[in-house]
């Protein structure tokens, strides 16, 4: 039996919003599968809900934390059949962008569509495997660099980081870490691969996403500040915030309150400066929004 994901009915309103312009840079967009056909492979069906339904549970979610700008990743539940992505964005407006899923091999007339439909990079899961392996995002690279675009990446930090970094220095494109690299927590900040993370960061070879703290540790998430605090202190221009709705595929972790995930952010970056780069100025410059 497939279990079946389902956006959160409600979250807490934050201590303080996101400041004016603030961009989401990480959710997902599901819809029925009677609108949108879902991949034969998929470990997880969406819920029984129109596209219409999830963005309306989204925009709630918006206005409660202060969000103007979102970026909608891909997701695997539909394979490398982007069309329910490009609708998200279509339907999202001028204030969306995308981040879409190619298969080895695609083509530039591919990688072209998706461009023009607002897409600004392209996914590789390294932790679960999918349609892109790391030889065809390499292969990948010079495309995307040719059109503004980047290559976003979820690892496990401590366990692939030591070996991607030196390759992820010689890309033409930058890459964006989901999910804080998704690392060890209790190996902490000073874990060898972490620390390469950080490193690339602090070159400005990448960015990373302070994004799914509930995916590494129990609300109210204490035990990663120490790790976002260091990639904030590596450097703040290349990190993003993101909310990761509707919190697909948990793996048994708790569904998280969205309203807590930005106190957590405010918490660990209490630069008024800081918060301003991650939650609008960077976002804004990497995908391309109108400021």
């Amino acid at each position: 039996m497939i279990p079946t994901s389902a956006p959160p009915t409600s979250a807490s309103p934050p201590q303080q919003k996101a400041p004016q312009g603030a961009v989401d840079s990480h959710i997902h967009v599901l819809a029925a599968p009677d609108e949108f056909a879902l991949s034969p492979t998929r470990v997880e069906n969406p819920a029984p809900l129109s596209m219409d339904s999830f963005l309306q549970a989204y925009r709630s979610q918006c206005a409660l934390l202060g969000i103007q700008r979102t970026v909608v990743v891909h997701s695997i539940i539909y394979g490398a059949d982007n069309a329910v992505t490009l609708e998200a964005i279509r339907r999202l407006g001028p204030d969306a962008r995308g981040i879409g899923l190619l298969e080895d091999g695609a083509t530039q007339a591919q990688l072209d569509r998706l461009a023009d439909a607002g897409v600004k990079g392209i996914r590789l899961n390294y932790v679960h495997g999918g349609v892109l392996s790391w030889d065809g995002a390499k292969a990948l690279a010079p495309a995307l660099a040719d059109r503004g675009m980047h290559l976003q990446m979820l690892v496990n930090a401590d366990r692939h980081m030591a070996d991607l970094a030196p390759e992820i220095r010689q890309l033409p494109c930058p890459v964006v870490f989901d999910h804080i690299g998704w690392p060890d927590v209790a190996a902490g900040a000073q874990d060898p691969g972490f620390v390469a993370m950080c490193d690339l960061l602090k070159s400005g070879h990448a960015y990373a996403k302070l994004s799914g703290l509930y995916r590494t540790s129990e609300a109210p998430w204490t035990t990663a500040d120490p790790l976002v605090a260091a990639l904030v202190a590596a450097n703040p221009e290349r990190c993003l915030w993101g909310s990761d709705f509707p919190y697909i595929m948990l793996g048994g972790a708790k569904m998280p309150d969205a309203g807590q995930a930005l106190d957590a952010f405010h918490r660990v970056v209490k630069s008024d400066r800081d918060r301003q780069t991650i939650l609008v100025d960077a976002p804004v410059r990497l995908y391309g929004f109108e400021d």
